[in-house]
């Protein structure tokens, strides 16, 4: 009964995109702390996981998405406006930052749900 809970397709995606938001944030922190490293390539969680999530969450197929890991990868799309070559743009990092974190937030919320609804089926109260 718990392992259809949790084997749920929305529970295992909302769990995967919590790995990959925390991911991201370790790539941002990482983007920021090299802001002023001559040569650095941003990072980004890799754009193939993206297209991945997507497929399996419209396939249903939760095998596919438990085995889902995101990594982090050079964003090739970013381009370099500075002598130096570094490709971090600071003022872009820290949007990725704001908007990571509140996806974050969402996604918590979505996993705190689930577990809500079971403490409410073990102990018949909600909180």
């Amino acid at each position: 009964m718990i392992d259809a809970l949790f084997n749920q397709t929305n529970y295992v995606a909302a769990k995967r995109l919590l790995d990959v938001t925390a991911l991201r944030h370790e790539a941002i922190s990482s983007n920021l702390a090299n802001v002023e490293t001559p040569h650095y390539q941003r990072l980004d969680v890799s754009p193939n996981f993206k297209a991945e999530l997507r497929q399996a969450v419209e396939g249903r197929d939760v095998t596919r998405l438990a085995g889902l890991r995101p990594e982090v990868a050079v964003d090739s799309q970013a381009v370099s406006n500075r002598r130096d070559g570094n490709t971090v743009q600071l003022e872009r990092e820290l949007l990725e930052l704001n908007q990571n974190a509140l996806e974050h937030s969402l996604e918590t919320q979505l996993l705190t749900g689930t577990l809500l609804r079971l403490r409410l089926a073990i102990t018949g109260r909600p909180v």
